[in-house]
């Protein structure tokens, strides 16, 4: 898998796209996938890491609360070699399950963190609707400014 060039995009882009059965193990398969892509990529261990963290949130996300039975989550990663950002995408078909900023749950709640970690480990994130009805969940992550 390699990221081909977007020749018609002003900035040189590159993208890695795959789409994964909406299972645990299509969340884990996006996650070891993306973080192979990077280090292949030579891009940095800190900013590496903080896209696993990310990978794994919103693929997770897209696994328990945004597919449909029977449809599958597409993950796509853009690097921005012009700025060293790295973009994340995860696509699923539930447009009607919106995630919200994060909101303080219940002390021994088990789930609910998962906007906190992105907020905390992403520069920038948000949603897009999809025409055809489902969503696109998106992260940046810049490298850290140059000393």
């Amino acid at each position: 898998m390699h990221f081909p060039a977007d020749t018609r995009s002003p900035v040189f882009l590159r993208t890695f796209a795959q789409v994964l059965s909406s299972t645990p193990r299509g969340a884990r398969l996006a996650r070891l996938l993306v973080v192979e892509i990077l280090r292949t990529r030579g891009i940095p261990q800190g900013i590496t890491e903080r896209v696993r963290h990310v990978v794994a949130e919103l693929c997770a996300n897209a696994v328990l609360h945004g597919c449909r039975d029977g449809r599958d989550f597409r993950i796509a990663v853009v690097l921005l070699p012009t700025t060293g950002t790295v973009r994340i995408e995860v696509t699923d078909s539930r447009g009607d399950r919106m995630p919200e900023r994060w909101e303080s749950p219940p002390p021994h709640s088990e789930s609910g963190r998962g906007t906190a970690l992105i907020d905390a480990l992403a520069d920038r994130w948000g949603t897009a609707p999809q025409p055809e009805g489902g969503k696109t969940v998106w992260a940046e992550i810049d490298p850290p400014p140059a000393r």
